[in-house]
């Protein structure tokens, strides 16, 4: 088991949730309103999340929420496809 793997599995389910809406980029606040918690709450578990992963801030947070798959949106493909704009047929675009 890697080292983030066992990460993970250490999360209890409220940090799991706190974790999931991180990437979003909303405020504490909105978090807290989301959650049904205090802001103050949702700070004081970002404080222990970050103690616990070894992060310094809320966003190395997010990014390794991300990683994990803590987040809506999932992790960003590491080679994304280019996008072509297809012409329309009959349009001799």
């Amino acid at each position: 088991m890697s080292h983030e793997t066992a990460l993970a599995h250490s999360f209890t389910p409220r940090e799991r949730e706190i974790l999931s809406q991180l990437p979003d980029g909303d405020t504490y606040q909105a978090i807290a309103r989301r959650l049904g918690l205090s802001p103050h709450t949702v700070d004081t578990y970002v404080r222990r999340l970050r103690g616990k992963t070894g992060t310094t801030n809320r966003t190395q947070l997010a990014v390794l929420a991300t990683r994990l798959g803590f987040s809506s949106c999932g992790p960003a493909p590491a080679h994304p496809e280019p996008t072509t704009a297809a012409a329309a047929p009959g349009t001799g675009l």
